[in-house]
C-alpha cells in the first residue's frame, strides 16, 4: 500500500512538472508573438506615412547606419518608437526603396531585434526580423 502511494505522489509529480512546463513555453511564445506584432504595428505605421507623402518617398530610405533621415529620426520618431517597443533594437531597422520617382516607389521596411537573453549568447544569434514589401504609388 505504502509502494503504491508513492507511485501516485511520484506520477502526480510528473503531471506538475508537465504543467509548469508547458507554461514557461506558452509565456515565451506569447512574448515573441507581443514583439511580432509590435514590430508589423510600426512596420505599417511607417507604410502608411509613406503612401501619405509618395513625392518625397526617397528620403525614407535608411541602411540601418549612419545618420537617420529626418522622416525617420527626431525625438519620438520612427526609430525611437522602434528602440522603445523593441526590446534591444539597437540593431536598427533598414528601409530600403527601390525604384524612387515623383510618383512613389517599391518599398522594403525590416524591423528588427534581439531578446535580452539571446544576446548574452556567444555567438549572439541572428536577429528576429518582420519584413514588409510595398508598392508605394500616388496613381
Amino acid at each position: 500500500m505504502l509502494l503504491e502511494a508513492l507511485i501516485a505522489i511520484l506520477i502526480f509529480s510528473i503531471g506538475i512538472l508537465a504543467v509548469v512546463g508547458l507554461q514557461a513555453v506558452s509565456i515565451k511564445n506569447v512574448t515573441d508573438a507581443k514583439h511580432r506584432t509590435e514590430a508589423a504595428f510600426l512596420a505599417n505605421k511607417l507604410l502608411s506615412q509613406m503612401w501619405t507623402d509618395a513625392g518625397n518617398i526617397a528620403f525614407y530610405a535608411y541602411p540601418g547606419s549612419g545618420v537617420v533621415p529626418t522622416r525617420l529620426g527626431g525625438a519620438g520618431g520612427w526609430v525611437d518608437q522602434i528602440n522603445a517597443r523593441l526590446p534591444a533594437a539597437a540593431t536598427p531597422p533598414i528601409v530600403t526603396i527601390t525604384g524612387a520617382s515623383a510618383a512613389g516607389a517599391t518599398v522594403t521596411i525590416q524591423v528588427r531585434w534581439q531578446l535580452p537573453e539571446e544576446q548574452s549568447r556567444t555567438p549572439p544569434p541572428p536577429p528576429h526580423n518582420y519584413t514588409v514589401v510595398a508598392s508605394v504609388y500616388t496613381s
